[in-house]
């Protein structure tokens, strides 16, 4: 039995420029970090030579070409399993739609356990890498690459995303207070909405053929090596204002990311003591997050009674076997 353990992520700054119709023909960057809920995946021997799957539905064939759910079939294609093998996987958030990176997070899990599961190390640039090919080379999915580094590698950083296809990892250098008070001050609300996050990114690729909104996209880029420095400047007085003006910058890209119910939820925040904020990954549902003083938390949530409040904390891990018990 092999269990791997892979933390959900959250985006602050850059999100969309790691889509290759940015990187392509500038460097893109995000600045996100890992969180404290998981996706898991364990994977055990089946005694038949049959492949049983548990997700949110079960499927069990006698054939990888069978399997119905395309990242299951890509990651035992390129694993070389043919066969006798039972995966099962759970989430502590929603995992489709969440705007956490959770497909990835499974992604990056997932093949994870079935290296153990063969006895292989995985690195995480290794995880990371094959994890996006899966999904958007064999899959076809028209995302970006920061939530399946994120999911490998864990903790806060700065990804950087090269015309060459090449990705860097640097992570943020500050001190544990400085996590601490992000922690202390960060809001997080689930809308109750879930969306398909391809189509939003499909759309925003196309749109950043327009000079207008590569000009947005290059300023959020910017904005990811001012919260960069903030950070390692161990200060948190502008984190706020970075926030909103991303989200600001981020509405703008693409028809769809918010829409007047989004902006009510956020302006309310922000009327309430917030510093700034977003909406957590590609747009229009999920969670919402706020930067705000701890002091007005309480007055936030009470202006958003309607919204599933949920605490975070952060991983410093990424993707862990967290049980290995190999078998012959």
């Amino acid at each position: 039995m092999i269990i791997s353990k892979t933390p959900l992520r959250m985006s602050w700054v850059g999100g969309g420029s790691d889509l290759p119709a940015f990187y392509k023909e500038e460097v893109g960057a995000v600045l996100s970090t890992s969180i404290n809920r998981y996706v898991y995946v364990a994977v055990n021997p089946k005694f038949d030579g049959k492949i049983r799957l548990n997700y949110s539905k079960t499927e069990e064939v006698d054939f990888v070409s069978q399997i119905e759910h395309p990242i299951f079939r890509e990651a035992l294609l390129h694993m070389s399993i043919n066969g006798g093998i039972e995966i099962a996987s759970m989430a502590d958030i929603p995992s489709k739609g969440s705007g956490l990176g959770s497909s990835s997070s499974f992604t990056v899990g997932l093949l994870n356990a079935l290296n153990a599961y063969k006895n292989q190390f995985s690195s995480k640039e290794m995880l990371a890498s094959e994890a996006c090919n899966i999904e958007i080379l064999k899959c076809g999915e028209p995302i970006g690459k920061q939530d399946q580094y994120a999911a490998s590698y864990g903790g806060m950083n700065l990804i950087k995303f090269h015309p060459n296809d090449s990705v860097t990892v640097d992570p943020i250098i500050c001190s544990p207070k400085t996590i601490q008070m992000i922690e202390d001050y960060t809001l997080v609300f689930f809308t109750g909405r879930t969306r398909s996050a391809s189509e939003l990114l499909a759309q925003q690729s196309k749109d950043l053929i327009s000079i207008d909104r590569k000009l947005l996209m290059r300023r959020m880029v910017e904005l990811t090596f001012d919260l960069k420095h903030e950070l390692e400047s161990n200060s948190i007085t502008n984190f706020g204002e970075i926030l909103h003006e991303n989200w600001i910058l981020k509405s703008q890209l693409t028809k769809g990311i918010t829409n007047s119910e989004i902006d009510f939820w956020y302006n309310q925040g922000m009327k309430n003591g917030a510093l700034g904020g977003k909406l957590l990954g590609a747009g229009n549902g999920g969670f919402i997050m706020f930067f705000a003083p701890p002091d007005k938390h309480d007055s936030i949530a009470k202006s958003l009674v309607n919204l599933q409040r949920v605490k975070f904390k952060f991983d410093m891990a990424g993707s862990q076997i967290v049980h290995y018990q190999p078998t012959n």
